[in-house]
């Protein structure tokens, strides 16, 4: 009578626990923001920082040894989304912002390149970023969502310099001042209690050549480059 007696009592005690630990770890989480994907239109901002390089090419010219040596600084990049949701799983997204970002060209193996003044150029620029963007989204797991995005963007350099009649024989670099882009990238939505977080990285590329020649078409900087384009990476911040 003892044994069956302890035995039920541990019955009465264990088998609830048991049930209580299973049901535990079994449990879905809450979602945070449940209706927020269900919205037609929404916005938010981003924070950022970039890296631009420049994608250098060589074509036959009077200095067959020049060479571009390009080092790259980070930057910041900030600005605002508008997001339509087209399907349950895909957004369009425009993300207007300003970019900023610096670099420092080194021509080497000119000869007639002696002085510093000649053969380094420091890039400031500033510019003004417009991405369209296609978001493909995976289904929502607890509070997060995983996502793939590529779209193209219009970049509208404020520093280039296009307009100036002086060129590099003056100290002066000159860029094109409107550019084209292609960009894709990966994040993560995280949906918090308050509002929906989301890093991301992208690459931006690009679409043409953005140096402008020189005035004198045998140019010891511009006549032995072929191909100037960004390349950079951005890494974002985005809260909606």
């Amino acid at each position: 009578m003892n044994k069956t007696l302890v035995l039920v009592i541990c019955l009465i005690y264990v088998v609830p626990a048991s049930s209580q630990i299973f049901l535990k770890k079994n449990r879905r989480k809450v979602d945070n923001l449940p209706t927020f994907d269900d919205r037609r239109l929404h916005y938010g901002f981003y924070l950022g920082i970039n890296q631009n390089d420049f994608k250098v090419d060589y074509r036959p010219s009077s200095f067959p040894n020049a060479t571009v040596e390009v080092k790259p600084t980070a930057g910041f990049n900030v600005g605002l989304i508008a997001d339509l949701r087209l399907h349950r799983n895909v957004n369009l997204r425009f993300e207007p912002g300003l970019m900023s970002n610096s670099k420092i060209l080194y021509f080497n193996n000119n000869p007639s390149l002696l002085s510093d003044r000649d053969s380094v150029r420091e890039i400031g620029s500033t510019y003004l970023h417009l991405p369209l963007v296609v978001k493909l989204s995976s289904n929502r797991w607890n509070n997060i969502r995983p996502y793939v995005l590529a779209g193209v963007s219009y970049d509208h350099n404020f520093s280039s310099n296009q307009d100036n009649q002086d060129d590099n024989s003056s100290g002066e670099f000159r860029m094109k001042t409107s550019n084209f882009m292609y960009e894709v990238g990966i994040g993560i939505d995280i949906y918090l209690y308050y509002f929906k977080f989301s890093p991301s990285i992208r690459g931006v590329f690009a679409m043409s050549r953005e140096i402008i020649d020189d005035n004198t078409a045998n140019s010891p900087w511009t006549s032995p480059i072929n191909t100037f384009s960004t390349r950079g990476v951005f890494l974002n911040f985005t809260f909606e």
